[in-house]
């Protein structure tokens, strides 16, 4: 039986659908049998799945920290204490790594906005790869409008197509 993990970490809401959509698309390949969405304050720090899938919103050209997830809430997010302590980053920090799933991947949300530099599943990657992950595949970004979204026409469709391809990943291995 494959397993999906999708570790989300979401302020406004927005990552978080991006991440059901991920799912949804793993789902609907059948290559993936099983698929759970977890918030990231309730990942487990050593993951037992096949496909790994990291998502966050991108905070100050990369990973949200406290200080960035902090002035989220200034703007608007409704996130719980918990939530707030941990992200990605965080996340990240306490992995183990102990059983390699056979394909990580990590996506994040963002303003499209031409010139403006950093992507949170870039540097979620990076960290990856630094801490011996097995060829995570290339990041993706999905974008929205605003701070606080909502995210561009179509990028819930894309979504679901790149699980799906993650699926196709799967099956390749």
């Amino acid at each position: 039986m494959t397993r999906a993990l999708v570790v989300v970490e979401s302020m406004f809401g927005n990552t978080r659908q991006v991440a059901e959509a991920v799912a949804e698309g793993l789902r609907e390949s059948r290559i993936v049998e099983v698929v759970e969405v977890v918030d990231v304050a309730a990942a487990p720090s050593a993951p037992s799945a096949d496909v790994l899938v990291l998502g966050g919103p991108t905070h100050a050209f990369g990973m949200s920290r406290p200080a960035t997830r902090a002035d989220a809430v200034a703007r608007g997010a409704s996130v719980s204490e918990r939530d707030r302590s941990t992200g990605l980053r965080e996340y990240l920090d306490a992995l183990r790594h102990a059983s390699q799933p056979s394909v990580v991947a990590t996506f994040d949300t963002r303003i499209r906005k031409r010139g403006l530099p950093g992507s949170a599943a870039r540097a979620a990657r990076r960290r990856l790869v630094r801490a011996g992950s097995r060829a995570p595949l290339p990041p993706e970004s999905f974008f929205v409008a605003d701070v606080a979204g909502p995210l561009l026409p179509g990028e819930l469709d894309r979504a679901r197509a790149w699980g799906a391809r993650l699926a196709g990943a799967v099956a390749a291995r």
